[in-house]
């Protein structure tokens, strides 16, 4: 990356929607110039302009979850099982005695309850040794998340495997269910 490179994806992180030819003239380029940037750093990997949804103000709750699990079998195995979720933003692989974090969300308490006890939970993997959950009270610098919205509730089983429908918190009405299903009952 270069200098230019680096004045576009400023303005894009900052404004995603940023006209082109507003961009073009902070940087000296044409408006030719400055999509085949944009393209290239696409292509390459380096950038992806995507929408961001202000976790605040739908009241979405995040939570990081610790978890030590026994190998890196049973890592990649939790990994693999929740690739899909929509409730789950992002894992980390660290090497402290916490090795796997998650980054996740929930729209209130109860569901994130149930994503800490149920069979949709990571808790419930195989090879676990430790879990802790840590619901975040606040975030600075920005409320805005990369967030799975699925428009089309189609599936009747979960992504991870799980039948919302069967599940005990579910029907006494203490978990939302999963967003990606026909039993979800949350705004995303």
């Amino acid at each position: 990356m270069d200098e230019k490179d680096r004045k576009i994806i400023s303005m894009l992180q900052k404004n995603g929607r940023t006209p082109l030819s507003q961009i073009a003239e902070v940087v000296n380029f044409s408006v030719m110039g400055v999509k085949k940037r944009t393209e290239k750093l696409e292509k390459s990997g380096i950038l992806k302009i995507r929408s961001l949804l202000n976790v605040e103000k739908l009241g979405i709750k995040l939570a990081i979850l610790a978890v030590e699990m026994e190998n890196s079998e049973a890592i990649e195995n939790t990994i693999e099982r929740f690739r899909n979720c929509p409730r789950v933003l992002r894992f980390f692989v660290t090497t402290g005695s916490y090795n796997l974090f998650a980054l996740v969300i929930a729209e209130d308490y109860n569901t994130l309850e149930s994503m800490s006890l149920e069979k949709c939970s990571l808790r419930n993997q195989k090879g676990i040794k430790r879990f802790e959950i840590y619901p975040v009270q606040d975030i600075y610098y920005s409320p805005y998340f990369d967030i799975n919205v699925i428009p089309e509730k189609t599936l009747e089983k979960a992504p991870c495997g799980v039948h919302c429908a069967s599940c005990n918190r579910y029907l006494a009405e203490r978990c939302l269910g999963c967003p990606a299903t026909i039993h979800y009952r949350g705004i995303l």
